[in-house]
């Protein structure tokens, strides 16, 4: 077998716009103290796993989420580098970041020619609805999945490129959507059931040319302080 690598992709932790249930594309804002918790409960659940490398989205919630899960770990050189990368934001909403949510949704519905938001939900996949953003955008701004996946791709070949052959260790956070669609697209024949939650991990491990999942969206290994 050849040498590989392994990869932790961890969402991160709740924030305010995830609270109130406004749009939260490449809006930045900052995590909420339950969400700051989970995110050690995280932490302390993967002390024991030594991280070669830890990269990151540029938003400031991924990486204040890499930052707390370092904290706890108990065998990561404590100065380790937090690279972070544009290319795993997550997609861009445009005119539609920092909007509410359900009017957000219902707008693109209408503009896309259908009754409600959950007529839209029933007929189309998230990369569709992604579409539905883009072409619904007054801006013009908003990516659709052709874009957005074309950026989150060229960020995991760059590491794929850098780590394969080392049996590095990498902390990847990132987002929702950029994680779901890394490991559908890497993972022959996987099909997500559900939703990532905040501060969950999924493991993949790449070897002899192949990426294999361990597990996607793993949260029994919270553990809450005593």
């Amino acid at each position: 077998m050849q040498e590989g690598t392994t990869i932790y992709f961890v969402r991160h932790g709740k924030t305010y716009l995830n609270k109130y249930n406004y749009m939260q594309g490449w809006a930045n804002a900052p995590l909420t103290p339950e969400g700051s918790a989970i995110v050690h409960a995280s932490g302390r659940g993967l002390s024991n796993v030594k991280f070669d490398a830890v990269y990151t989205s540029d938003l400031a919630r991924t990486r204040d989420t890499a930052r707390i899960i370092l904290q706890e770990n108990l065998v990561t050189d404590p100065n380790i580098d937090i690279i972070q990368m544009p290319e795993f934001r997550e997609v861009f909403f445009g005119s539609y970041e920092g909007q509410d949510s359900v009017k957000a949704y219902d707008q693109v519905a209408k503009h896309n020619g259908y009754e409600s938001a959950d007529d839209m939900r029933k007929q189309l996949d998230n990369a569709q609805i992604m579409n539905a953003f883009s072409r619904a955008d007054r801006s013009g701004d908003a990516e659709n999945f052709s874009a957005f996946w074309h950026r989150v791709e060229s960020g995991l070949i760059q590491l794929v490129q850098k780590h394969r052959d080392t049996e590095d260790t990498i902390l990847l956070v990132a987002h929702g959507a950029a994680i779901h669609y890394i490991i559908e697209n890497i993972i022959p024949d996987f099909k997500a059931t559900h939703s990532l939650e905040n501060a969950s991990v999924s493991k993949v491990r790449y070897y002899d040319g192949q990426f294999r999942l361990d597990y996607y969206g793993r949260t029994d290994h919270f553990l809450l302080e005593e």
